[in-house]
This record gives structure tokens, C-alpha cells and sequence, in this order.
């Protein structure tokens, strides 16, 4: 399995040699750098804890200092951000603290699962949510056209949890599977995914491949 943690840029496109224009977004992906191994004789389940991106310790407490100091013995700084992914038992033992991860394990033409935090969008009504069609727009009817109409039944007299209204949109954690790998530049830790990818600029992806 391979994984890594990135940034989006932006959606662009490029040009095969056959002049086929491919869409998709530009991720800048790594390093990343364990600084945990989770195992399950000690912690239940085996996992990869990475942590990515860069930030002054002052800024952290103690306590993520001197975690952070077993995978970075000689750096004053911290990491923007940790995070974990899954691994199998039998390659568990392959990885250690300290170990930095890189783009040089992906190559064009992966398959990818790629999983991020949506755009937000706030309070929305029924009809930009769910995509209602709203109300007639004669026969009476004046300030109705986007209402979500009869909420409830007869028989019950309640509204049923699950019931789709007005509410909070966006800011979801999304999974895009089967998306592949287009162009993979190590030297600029950028990769070029096809397709688009959840969340607006600067959000951060966890992309995944067997």
C-alpha cells in the first residue's frame, strides 16, 4: 500500500502525445515523515502515524515537542499536521520513526483514492441541498417557489429523523476512488491527478494507492 498527504493547487489540464487533452488537478504531494508506529499487540490495531507540513514549536506544547523530536532529533520545528493510515500487519515491520515518504513510490498510471474535507457552503435551503424542485410557480402561489412542502404525515404526526431539509452543507469528508495518476514529478513533489478532488485551494488530501 501506498500513501502520502498533500495539498490542492488547482484544477488545470494536460496534453497526452497524441494531443488528448486530459482534466484534471494539480496536488502538491510531501514528504511526509512517520513519527509513530501503532501496533496492535500495543494499541489495538496497526496503523502509520505521519505528520506533514511545518510548524515553529513555540507555537506547540511540550508534549508534541518531544514527540516530534524522536522522528526529527535535529529540527526545532513541528509538523502542520498528523495523521494515520492503516496498515497491514505483515508490512508494518518495514516501517520506522524517522522514515520520510515521498512521491518516488507513486508512478503514472495508479489508481487512487483520493479523500479530503469539502467546500463549505453554510446554511442552505432545500433546493441547492438536495435539489428539490420547489413550488409551482402559478395556481397561488407567491412566496413558495423554493419551500421544501409538506414535511411530515397524517398518520405519525412527526417528522421523521433523516428527513432531507435546510440545513449546513459542505465541509464533509469525501472519498473520490479510481482516479489515477497522470503525471508524478518527484523533484517538485507535485502529481497531477485526473479528475477533480474534494475541498477548495490549499485543502489537505490523503491519497491512497494499493
Amino acid at each position: 500500500m501506498k500513501f502520502i498527504l498533500g495539498t490542492k493547487k488547482y484544477m488545470t489540464q494536460v496534453f497526452t502525445e497524441e494531443g488528448k487533452a486530459i482534466p484534471g488537478t494539480l496536488v502538491e504531494a510531501g514528504p511526509i515523515i512517520v513519527t509513530q508506529i501503532k501496533t496492535k499487540k500495543n494499541d489495538g490495531y496497526d496503523a502509520i502515524q505521519v505528520g506533514y507540513g511545518s510548524k515553529k514549536t513555540k507555537k506547540v506544547s511540550k508534549a508534541i515537542r518531544g514527540h516530534v523530536k524522536k522522528a526529527l532529533p535535529n529540527s526545532d520545528d513541528s509538523f502542520k499536521l498528523f495523521e494515520e493510515f492503516r496498515v497491514d500487519s505483515k508490512l508494518i515491520e518495514t516501517f520506522k520513526v524517522g522514515d520520510v515518504i515521498d512521491l518516488s513510490a507513486f508512478t503514472s498510471g495508479d489508481v487512487l483514492t483520493v479523500s479530503g474535507i469539502s467546500k463549505g457552503k453554510g446554511f442552505q435551503g432545500v433546493v441547492k441541498r438536495h435539489g428539490f424542485a420547489g413550488g409551482p410557480r402559478t395556481h397561488g402561489q407567491k412566496h413558495s417557489e423554493r419551500e421544501p412542502g409538506s414535511i411530515g404525515s397524517t398518520g405519525p404526526q412527526k417528522v421523521f429523523k433523516g428527513k432531507r431539509m435546510a440545513g449546513r452543507m459542505g465541509s464533509d469528508r469525501i472519498t473520490v476512488k479510481n482516479l489515477k495518476a497522470v503525471q508524478v514529478d518527484k523533484d517538485s513533489n507535485q502529481i497531477f491527478i485526473s479528475g477533480a478532488v474534494p475541498g477548495r485551494r490549499g485543502t489537505i488530501l490523503e491519497i491512497r494507492s494499493k
